[in-house]
C-alpha cells in the first residue's frame, strides 16, 4: 500500500470518537456521614447525575462509563435509569476498585475498541460547563496526548516543611512563582493509547491521570478551566454549588 492512501497529518481529527470515564466509587468523608459523595443530593438530584449530564452535554461525547462503588453498581444503574439523560449518548455502569487509579483502569478496560479519546472526570465536579469539555476534546483532537483544564491561582502559594504534629507551625521552604502555577480541574482528556500505557506502566497509587502521563515523558498541555468546575469536597462547597445552580436557573432556565 502506498503512502498516498494514508490520511494526511494536516486533516482535522474530527472522526475520532470520545468516551468519558467517571470514577464515582469514593466515599467523600470530608462531606460528613451519609451516602457516597457522588450520590449526595445537589438541588434534589445526585451529584453524579449532574456530572453525567455535564459530560453528555458535549456532542463530542458518545459514551459515558460510570465506575460505581464495588458493591454499588446496581444502585447506580437504577439511578441513571431513573433520570432523564440524552438519548444520543450511551451509558455504561461498572463496579470499581479500591482506589481511584484502579477504578479508572477498570473504566478504561470497559471501553469498546472504537473509541480513540478518553475523558476522565471527577463525579465531584458536577457543574463543569460544556465549553470546557469541548475545549479539552478539541485539544486532544489537535494532537495533544494529554490535556488538563486549569485556572491561574488567586492566592500566593508557600512550600512548607510539613509539621510532625497537626496544628503545629510549619517552616516555609520557598514561595513558588504564582504566574507559573495552575489549579488543575477535570475532565482531563487523553489519547486512549497513551492513557492505557500510563496505567500499565505507573504502578504507584496516583490520583491524577495527567501526572501518570507526565511520568511517561509525554507532553501534557493546559487549556483554560472554569470557576464553576470546582470540586465539591466540603459542606461549604455544596452551598456554593446550590448557588451556582440557582443562578443558572435564573439566567439560563437550567
Amino acid at each position: 500500500m502506498s503512502d498516498d492512501s494514508r490520511p494526511s497529518r494536516t486533516e482535522p481529527r474530527t472522526a475520532l470518537r470520545t468516551a468519558a470515564v467517571i470514577p464515582a466509587a469514593g466515599r467523600g468523608v470530608r462531606l460528613g456521614p451519609g451516602a457516597p459523595k457522588a450520590l449526595r443530593a445537589l438541588n434534589g438530584t445526585p451529584m453524579l447525575i449532574h456530572a453525567v449530564r455535564a459530560l453528555a452535554a458535549s456532542r463530542a461525547v458518545s459514551l459515558v462509563v460510570v465506575v460505581a462503588p464495588p458493591d454499588g453498581a446496581p444502585e447506580v444503574k437504577s439511578l441513571l435509569d431513573a433520570h432523564a439523560l440524552p438519548d444520543r449518548t450511551d451509558f455504561l455502569v461498572v463496579p470499581g476498585g479500591e482506589s481511584r487509579q484502579e477504578s479508572v483502569r477498570i473504566g478504561l478496560d470497559a471501553l469498546p475498541p472504537d473509541y480513540d479519546i478518553v475523558l476522565v472526570h471527577d463525579a465531584a465536579r458536577p457543574l463543569v460547563p460544556v465549553d470546557t469539555v469541548d475545549a479539552v476534546v478539541q485539544a486532544v483532537r489537535d494532537g495533544a496526548p494529554a490535556v488538563v483544564p486549569a485556572l491561574p491561582l488567586a492566592d500566593t502559594v508557600k512550600e512548607v516543611e510539613p509539621a510532625a504534629v497537626a496544628g503545629e507551625p510549619e517552616p516555609v521552604l520557598a514561595t513558588p512563582e504564582r504566574a507559573r502555577l495552575r489549579a488543575v480541574q477535570t475532565p482531563q482528556g487523553f489519547d486512549r493509547r497513551t492513557l492505557v500505557r500510563a496505567h500499565e506502566t505507573v504502578t504507584e497509587n496516583v490520583t491524577d491521570d495527567a501526572g501518570m502521563v507526565e511520568r511517561l515523558g509525554e507532553r501534557v498541555v493546559v487549556v483554560p478551566g472554569h470557576e464553576e468546575a470546582f470540586k465539591v469536597t466540603r459542606p461549604l462547597d455544596l452551598v456554593l454549588a446550590e448557588a451556582v445552580l440557582a443562578r443558572r436557573r435564573l439566567n439560563d432556565g437550567f
